[in-house]
């Protein structure tokens, strides 16, 4: 439908998602341009996604961040409704996110208050869920972001699936570092 919604950065202009529209409706030029700067939309007459603001507060606060997905994937959402981080039982977690996804308590949507939320919260993981709404997640592109995006709902419901069978047992820590430091610096071709 329409739920969620995802930007990216080109120079000064971020293209995020118009709000409301069906994924199903939208074309390439439907994405709204807003200018980083100043946040004003530049030259589309649709409304950008009501998450703009968080969207602007991590591309102004972290350099390293030129793209943004927001979801409200079952799984990992499940997750946020309890206030619960996704633990790190995985070695494709500690790959990927070098630890527990973290989860903030429930942060209101006014203003700056989600991206200050985000701010707070986060590790070195690219993505976090925010309680009682969804995950966000961020990365140096698009395909990143929705790399991300994508793994967090992935390893909740790997996450979710091991708590039907018991408590799941958590990586150590040091481990989960050696997984990422592999993942990152020495899987797959350079």
């Amino acid at each position: 439908m329409h739920s969620g919604n995802v930007s990216g950065v080109d120079g000064d202009i971020v293209y995020i998602k118009p709000s409301g529209m069906d994924y199903d409706l939208m074309k390439p030029e439907s994405m709204v341009p807003v200018s980083l700067s100043t946040g004003m939309v530049v030259g589309s007459e649709l409304r950008p996604s009501v998450d703009l603001p968080h969207h602007l507060f991590l591309y102004r606060n972290d350099p390293a961040v030129r793209a943004v997905v927001h979801t409200h994937s079952n799984y990992a959402t499940a997750f946020a409704a309890q206030h619960r981080s996704i633990p790190l039982v995985l070695t494709a977690i500690a790959d990927e996110f070098g630890g527990e996804i973290p989860c903030t308590p429930y942060i209101d949507n006014e203003g700056e208050n989600i991206g200050l939320g985000i701010f707070k919260y986060r590790t070195q993981a690219p993505a976090i869920l925010l309680g009682n709404h969804g995950v966000f997640a961020w990365g140096g592109s698009v395909k990143d972001a929705l790399k991300a995006a994508v793994m967090v709902e992935d390893v909740a419901k790997t996450a979710h699936l091991a708590y039907q069978l018991g408590e799941p047992l958590r990586l150590d820590p040091d481990e989960a570092l050696k997984w990422w430091d592999r993942y990152h610096n020495r899987y797959g071709q350079s």
